[in-house]
């Protein structure tokens, strides 16, 4: 009798365990087919139950007949709120380059400095001017307070010219000239270092969208994952199959996802501002970023080789070089101060209108000597103050050359960190999807606990979003690599 009376229960729940196990196992056997991958977003991430094939940064590969891949390059995008145009890496840095503003001010500031070049060496060209002059005086009157010379002045109406040209100044101006000569070439390396920066930028801010882009996705699929295990649970505990506990950590583990979800929205809206801006636009731009195809590399072996190469090629350490130069020839032109000016004068004019006794041209040459004698040690003051200025610069390049090192080393440990983080990453997510499904199949035969269902779960997650963001970690490792040694 009571053998039969188990034989109806069983047949009474079989039905109902029967229906509620079939999802359950083609969630844990979603990463072998092509179910779970249909229920993925197209955003490049891996897959929820599957390691990736060839690379811990899965890629998405744009759409050859799509509308938007025929974008060119720097220019800027117009399309309306729902419609997302897509952008490469290479796009974004042209957009940058066309757009941001602070390209503009290292340009018109470097174009600005060679404008400094031409007022200084405007000193070796004669100066020419020419005089109208109209005077009515009274009769015999002389200029008699505010100096030491008593001139009379009369009457007259005159057209004249004056020349100057400087004959030699000892090598003061030539100086000048050269100092600020390297200032401008300094400016126009500034301009390439902010290029550099900027560029830089758009990378951070394009690998960081694209990591938040994939962490969206992993979030999604894990809430859509776990509400499925969350109503099979209560559908069992309603069923007296399993217990009020396994049925609130269910619930957990759901309200967990949810909130990893609502970051993952968050941080991606946050990323997307971040691009936005650093590519010239003053608002939030619909983007759809194709991912970066480019096959990842390990870095150089030698970072000695490394350092090297940044002292030769950086634009920041080059134009500090070419400040160096600037203060020492600016030292030079402020010490020969102590030499005489000498300078070649000549005027001529008529007189059309004036008091007889003047007469109706005047014509004049001469040469000046200008010698400096005493000013109050003003010229000692200045050539003092322009070499310590040099010497100050010259201090600031050497803590630029052990920066420029300490930069480049580390930037170097961390490619290489970020490389071989890939390996490891994408193991961890095929060990995390192995124990996942131990977990759900020891949990459907009722060998596991919830607890043991739960942190498999959570396992999982962690090493999906933890191998989606060690791909465009080591992108970004390598750009930050190149940027330190070589620029982008």
């Amino acid at each position: 009798m009571t053998g039969k009376i188990v034989l109806r229960r069983i047949k009474k729940v079989l039905p109902v365990c029967l229906a509620l196990a079939m999802p359950v196992c083609s969630s844990a056997q979603g990463g072998r087919g092509s179910a779970t991958q249909s229920r993925l977003p197209s955003a490049p991430i891996p897959q929820q139950t599957t390691p990736p094939a060839t690379s811990s940064a899965p890629r998405t590969e744009p759409q050859s007949n799509s509308p938007q891949s025929n974008v060119p390059p720097g220019s800027a995008p117009q399309s309306s709120p729902g419609t997302p145009t897509l952008l490469s890496l290479k796009d974004a840095q042209a957009l940058a380059l066309k757009n941001n503003p602070q390209i503009s001010v290292a340009r018109l500031t470097a174009l600005a400095a060679q404008q400094v070049t031409r007022e200084v060496r405007s000193n070796l060209w004669p100066a020419v001017k020419v005089d109208l002059t109209a005077v009515d005086a009274y009769a015999g009157s002389r200029i008699t307070a505010g100096a030491l010379n008593n001139p009379i002045i009369y009457q007259r109406a005159a057209a004249g010219t004056m020349v100057s040209q400087l004959i030699t100044d000892f090598g003061r101006t030539t100086n000048l000239i050269a100092s600020a000569n390297l200032a401008a070439k300094a400016e126009n390396q500034n301009a390439m270092a902010t290029k550099e920066q900027i560029l830089l930028a758009v990378d951070q801010a394009f690998y960081n969208a694209l990591q938040t882009q994939a962490v969206l996705t992993v979030a999604q699929q894990t809430v859509t994952d776990r509400q499925t295990v969350a109503d099979q649970v209560g559908a069992l505990y309603k069923n007296k199959l399993k217990s009020e506990l396994d049925f609130s950590f269910a619930n957990v583990n759901l309200a967990q996802a949810k909130l990893l979800l609502l970051d993952a929205q968050n941080n991606q809206n946050a990323a997307l501002a971040s691009l936005s801006a650093v590519l010239g636009f003053s608002s939030l731009q619909n983007f759809q970023l194709a991912e970066d195809t480019g096959a990842i590399t390990p870095p150089q072996n030698n970072v000695d080789d490394l350092i090297a190469t940044a002292f030769a090629m950086r634009p920041d350490f080059l134009s500090l070089e070419f400040q160096v130069e600037s203060a020492k020839k600016f030292h030079t032109a402020e010490r020969d101060l102590f030499f005489p000016d000498i300078e070649a004068l000549g005027a001529v004019g008529d007189t059309p209108v004036r008091n007889p006794i003047v007469s109706s041209w005047y014509g004049a040459v001469g040469v000046n000597v200008e010698v400096p004698v005493f000013n109050g040690f003003l010229f000692s003051a200045r050539a003092r103050e322009a070499a310590l200025k040099a010497q100050a610069v010259q201090e600031r390049l050497r803590d630029l050359r052990d920066r420029i090192s300490r930069d480049v080393r580390t930037s170097w440990l961390n490619a290489t960190t970020a490389y071989d983080r890939l390996a490891v990453t994408q193991q961890l997510v095929e060990q995390a999807n192995l124990a996942l499904n131990l977990a759900q199949a020891r949990y459907k035969l009722g060998l596991g606990s919830i607890v043991e269902l739960s942190q498999a779960q959570l396992q999982q997650t962690q090493a999906q979003i933890t191998n989606a963001q060690a791909g465009y970690d080591c992108r970004l490792a390598l750009a930050v690599l190149q940027y330190q040694t070589t620029g982008l």
